[in-house]
């Protein structure tokens, strides 16, 4: 079955047919694409995605030379203050592409691939939204959040001191810390995507010493909405920005 089924879009052209992976697949057999996006703030109704940085996993290893990069020219840029956090100014996505053209590139990049990331449900969100807008559905491909792996793992294993922390005291930027991976800036969206990515590969030879062992399984304990009444809540609910 699809991601996609082929549909109309808003403006008329046919979106792309997207082939789902194998549910019982080894969890290092998957294609993994780790996100980030950079918003103007956190309000799904008036804020806007500013960036989107994306790298693939494949086999377990993180394929630098094919990273996806891109501003995005945003519908709104109400909350200025933002701006001290992710440093992107207006002037630089004025000229920009518009957010469709954007999705357009990012839906052939994680073609048949599992999304993933950091406390997914935001970045998720501000996608949905967009995708709904422009291609009138939103984004169908399997998606795991590093933030509720951790969480399961901490209530597994919490006596191994990399698990020991409970979630809700961590960032991303503490959970490299945690785990020793170096880390050169903060709140950009493809340097955010390569920290996910590290701390994932971190994971997962704790996730096969506690048996889950495909793709199905993983997705079970990482699905970015379990809880979904915090989705703009918890410790990184400025790390979008």
């Amino acid at each position: 079955m699809g991601f996609f089924r082929k549909k109309k879009e808003k403006n008329g052209t046919a979106g792309p047919e997207l082939n789902r992976p194998d549910g019982q697949s080894p969890l290092r057999e998957v294609s993994y694409v780790f996100f980030d996006t950079e918003l103007t703030g956190l309000d799904e109704k008036k804020d806007s995605l500013l960036s989107i940085g994306a790298v693939n996993m494949v086999n377990g290893r993180i394929e630098l030379g094919t990273t996806f990069y891109q501003l995005v020219k945003p519908r709104s840029f109400k909350h200025v203050e933002s701006v001290i956090i992710h440093e992107i100014t207006p002037s630089e996505v004025t000229l920009q592409p518009e957010v469709g053209r954007v999705l357009e590139d990012f839906l052939n990049y994680i073609n048949g691939r599992v999304l993933a990331g950091y406390y997914l449900s935001i970045d998720l969100g501000f996608l949905n939204r967009e995708m709904r807008r422009i291609f009138d559905r939103p984004l169908d491909n399997p998606a795991i959040d590093t933030y509720r792996l951790y969480q399961w793992l901490h209530q597994k294993q919490p006596e191994v001191p990399s698990f020991a922390i409970p979630a809700e005291k961590l960032d991303l930027y503490a959970l490299a810390q945690t785990f020793e991976i170096p880390f050169s800036g903060q709140h950009n969206a493809l340097e955010d995507a390569l920290i996910a990515a590290q701390v994932f590969q971190r994971f997962l030879p704790w996730l096969n010493q506690a048996g889950v062992r495909t793709l199905e399984e993983l997705i079970r304990l990482g699905d970015p909405y379990k809880g979904g009444e915090d989705r703009f809540r918890g410790p990184t609910q400025v790390s979008n920005l």
